[in-house]
């Protein structure tokens, strides 16, 4: 497969490049950055002069159509929406990082995201690409919306629980905490070493895009309407991803009838590891890799559930899973060029 990625300059773009350069059936053929077009991609990113020699290109939708297989945007939410259309129009494939096609509603887009949405007939066409989930719908896909680096820990984290009746879904809470990474890679003055080193801080509170994203596919794949508290928490690291969620017990069962639970749920899916009895993840467990690790805790004297989840947010919150995704997509293994062991320490 001869792979284009637009937007290869951002963290999200080097990341796919990473794992695609592994890829036993991939070939990256297009890498494209508007921003920084006509540079070497070992300018913008010097560790992979091995990896990769090629010249950062800019758009151009009929060469890309000739030369492409399958197209990726890493690109900030507000771009994919307006370039997607025409290369669905030829047939092409698409897979976007961003949030353009995340919300199947233009005017919730509007209201969360603050811009013009997609138009409507191709917020319809998209498939969303929670591949534990929704596997059989990627693989006939022509468009696939990649899930939100929170709403992937959170979704994962959570749909389990919901659709095996062990929580009531009228009170989720959910706070999330990220590495700085997530913010991607252009400056900003909250994202400086001074002003995240030695800090931890809640951000967007109340008001983060990915809040809808997780109730409507709480209500898609759980089948129950749900209105969440999500908190996003910035720390002070580099990647990673970690969610812990609060519901109360729908009925009496202990941690282990849940563990058991879930890891029936997630029986052959080589991505989701459930932690033993009494042991919850950890970001560094699964920093580089596509896993997502998951502990839960079923507490008797609250009568509440807590589950945690920890992904990196670069691989399994976006590079990773849209790999993931392409798999499906083109009928390959699912961990074709993903089974990498997490870095430690």
């Amino acid at each position: 497969m001869k792979i284009g990625i637009v937007g290869a300059n951002g963290y999200s773009g080097a990341e796919l490049i990473r794992l695609l350069a592994r890829h036993p059936k991939a070939e990256l053929e297009m890498l494209i950055s508007h921003r920084t077009k006509g540079t070497m991609l070992t300018a913008q990113y010097p560790h992979f002069q091995h990896i990769a020699e090629a010249e950062l290109e800019d758009m151009a939708p009929d060469e890309i159509l000739n030369r492409v297989d399958v197209l990726f945007f890493a690109t900030p939410s507000g771009v994919a929406k307006d370039w997607i259309p025409c290369f669905l129009e030829k047939g092409l494939k698409c897979i976007d990082l961003s949030g353009d096609f995340r919300l199947d509603n233009g005017e919730a887009y509007r209201r969360w995201y603050r811009r013009e949405p997609a138009a409507q007939n191709y917020l319809d066409k998209a498939v969303y690409g929670l591949s534990e989930m929704n596997a059989f719908r990627i693989k006939y896909a022509q468009l696939i919306a990649n899930p939100g680096c929170f709403p992937t820990a959170a979704l994962l984290g959570v749909l389990p629980a919901i659709s095996g009746g062990l929580i009531d879904p009228s009170f989720i809470a959910i706070d999330g905490k990220t590495g700085v990474s997530g913010a991607g890679r252009n400056p900003s003055l909250g994202n400086l070493f001074a002003e995240v080193n030695e800090n931890t801080g809640a951000y967007k509170v109340g008001i983060h895009q990915h809040t809808p994203e997780i109730e409507r596919f709480i209500k898609e794949f759980g089948e129950q309407e749900a209105k969440v508290t999500f908190i996003p928490h910035l720390v002070p690291m580099t990647r990673g991803i970690l969610c812990t969620i609060y519901a109360p017990l729908a009925k009496k069962v202990t941690t282990e009838e849940v563990r058991q639970y879930y890891k029936e749920v997630y029986k052959g899916r080589k991505f989701v590891r459930i932690k033993p009895a009494g042991s919850f993840p950890s970001t560094k467990e699964v920093y580089a890799s596509n896993y997502c690790d998951i502990g839960v805790y079923a507490d008797e004297r609250t009568g509440r559930l807590t589950i945690i989840s920890a992904i990196d947010n670069l691989v399994k919150g976006a590079s990773g899973q849209a790999v993931q995704n392409m798999n499906l997509l083109f009928g390959l293994a699912e961990h074709e060029g993903l089974d990498a062991v997490p870095v430690y320490p």
